[in-house]
This record gives C-alpha cells, structure tokens and sequence, in this order.
C-alpha cells in the first residue's frame, strides 16, 4: 500500500513539473523548443513509461509543436525581401 501511494506522489509531481514546464515553454526560443521536443521523444521510445506519461509526453509534444509552428509563420511572415528598386517589402508566399 505504502509503494502505491508513493507511486501516486512520484506521478504527481511529474504532472505538476511538466504543467510548470508547459507555461514556461511559452518564453523558449525556438531552437529551445526543439530541443525541448527531443527530450520528449527520448522519453517515448523509453520502455518503461506508462500510457499515462506517455499521453501527457506526447500532449505536452504537440503542444510545443504548435508553438513551433506559430512562432515559425510569424517569422515568415516578417521575412523582407529586397524590392527591384532598392526598398524593402514583405514577403509574399
């Protein structure tokens, strides 16, 4: 009884460090995300994780993908290029 209530304490934190890791997420560059994303996909592949982590792994993965996502079209959409008479425009896809 004491190994499952220490399982269910262990689990628990895990869940609130990935919510606190979630909201910070937002502030990472994204060179950081990807890395971010990584780790993730390393934990995956691991064995030993259950369906739970892996559920939360894997929303925790799409989430920062879509973050990736987002802050990549911004950039795009920033992207200048050089006008034929020497100004600068925005680049149109």
């Amino acid at each position: 009884m004491a190994a499952k209530t220490e399982q269910k304490g262990q689990k628990q934190q895990k869940q609130q460090k990935d919510a606190g890791r979630q909201q910070t997420e937002q502030g990472l560059t994204l060179e950081e995300q990807f890395a971010r994303l990584e780790e993730i996909i390393e934990r995956l592949e691991e064995e030993d994780i259950s369906l739970e982590e892996a559920f939360a792994a894997y929303s925790q993965g799409m989430h920062l993908l879509k973050n990736c996502n987002e802050q990549i079209d911004r950039v795009e959409k920033k992207v200048l290029k050089l006008a034929e008479d020497g100004g600068l425009e925005e680049f149109e896809a």
